[in-house]
């Protein structure tokens, strides 16, 4: 049974086929957003808003970088939680990340089962998707 939405924001099309299918496997609904632009975009679509359950977000994209998106989406939907998975790792924007409210900080390329674990973890912590 799928439990709310999972918003996979990261510009390079192989990594979030991989998650994607990663979290399919899991029974999640997974949804797509190429940049920042395009997550704030879907989040403002429907009742994304309040499904969304868990973001993963690149930081390293075009138009919208991955800190802008969050900052977004740390005032219009702070209940969400939000997990980083970079590519480049920063000790320092890692720290200044999770100060500023980011649930984790994975590099990838991000195994699988510690992938599914944080995911499920944020979940079972966080929003209730039963409305």
């Amino acid at each position: 049974m799928a439990k709310g939405k999972i918003l996979v924001v990261d510009d390079e099309a192989d990594v979030r086929d991989v998650i994607k299918l990663q979290l399919e496997q899991r029974g999640l609904n997974v949804l797509e957003a190429v940049d920042g632009q395009n997550a704030i975009d879907i989040l403002k679509t429907g009742d994304n808003m309040m499904n969304v359950g868990v973001i993963l977000c690149d930081i390293r994209m075009p138009k919208v970088n991955g800190v802008e998106c969050i900052q977004f989406i740390r005032a219009q939907a702070p209940g969400i939680p939000i997990v980083v998975i970079t590519g480049y790792p920063d000790t320092e924007l890692a720290s200044d990340l999770l100060k500023k409210g980011v649930k984790d900080y994975l590099v990838k390329p991000v195994e699988k089962e510690k992938l599914l674990a944080v995911v499920d973890a944020h979940i079972s912590a966080g929003k209730e998707f039963n409305f």
